[in-house]
């Protein structure tokens, strides 16, 4: 097309001259355009085919449902109703997929010389039998048995169960040994450390070996056993 109307540019160029041509080239393009959008629609009109069908057993020529009849590459398709009837709208040349639970997929072609926009199919499908290993069975040799493994079993810990562990004070005393301190703790940490010192500056600051609260707190920890797990 873009040669064609190069090919007609340098003609009139050569002709009539370069001002008649842009006069002329706007009424050309409005008798061309329609001529050429009405020859690519009637070529893609004749690419259309509506496609109907029925999908059946192979064995018994019984009617499948709920078959999915999918063009292949494409997100377009559509499923069988309960006799195993479709219709769907394809072009010429598309492979059609027919997929089922149970049954052996299918490819069918639709033909790129088909003569006309209608095209009727009639696809079997094949049973697709699967053999899984056998599975044996056998029930517990006693009760007594079965009651000692019931007894014995270790269920794993739920959430809730979870949490409490974690909340118990012997866990909490660990995990507030082993943890850093995260940000908020560190700073008011060093807030403290400041207003002590400043509160005691230009003197000496008392000795907690004569703080009686300081003797309980160290009593406590003792009877806890925490420098015997230091």
């Amino acid at each position: 097309m873009l040669k064609f109307w190069l090919a007609i540019d340098s003609l009139f160029k050569k002709t009539v001259g370069l001002k008649p041509m842009r006069r002329i080239l706007p009424l050309l393009l409005i008798f061309v355009l329609p001529i050429a959008a009405n020859a690519q629609f009637e070529k893609l009109k004749d690419s259309v085919v509506q496609l109907y069908g029925v999908v059946m057993t192979a064995d018994s020529l019984v009617g499948i449902p709920s078959v999915s009849v999918m063009v292949k590459g494409q997100n377009r398709g559509t499923i069988t109703n309960s006799d195993g009837v479709f219709s769907i709208v394809v072009l010429k040349g598309d492979y059609i997929e027919f997929t089922s639970v149970g049954y052996k997929p299918k490819l069918a072609h639709i033909p790129t010389d088909l003569d006309g926009n209608y095209h009727s199919v009639i696809q079997l499908m094949v049973t697709d039998t699967m053999y899984l290993p056998a599975t044996i069975i056998r029930p517990r040799p006693t009760r007594q048995q079965f009651e000692r493994d019931f007894v014995n079993t270790e269920i794993p810990a739920d959430e809730y169960e979870i949490a409490r562990q974690n909340t118990e004070a012997s866990k909490r005393r660990i995990l507030a040994q082993t943890l850093p301190r995260d940000g908020t703790e560190a700073a008011n940490y060093q807030l403290r450390s400041a207003a002590a010192r400043s509160y005691y500056y230009g003197q000496s600051p008392p000795q907690n070996i004569l703080n009686p609260f300081a003797w309980n707190e160290f009593i406590k920890a003792w009877k806890r056993g925490d420098y015997k797990k230091k």
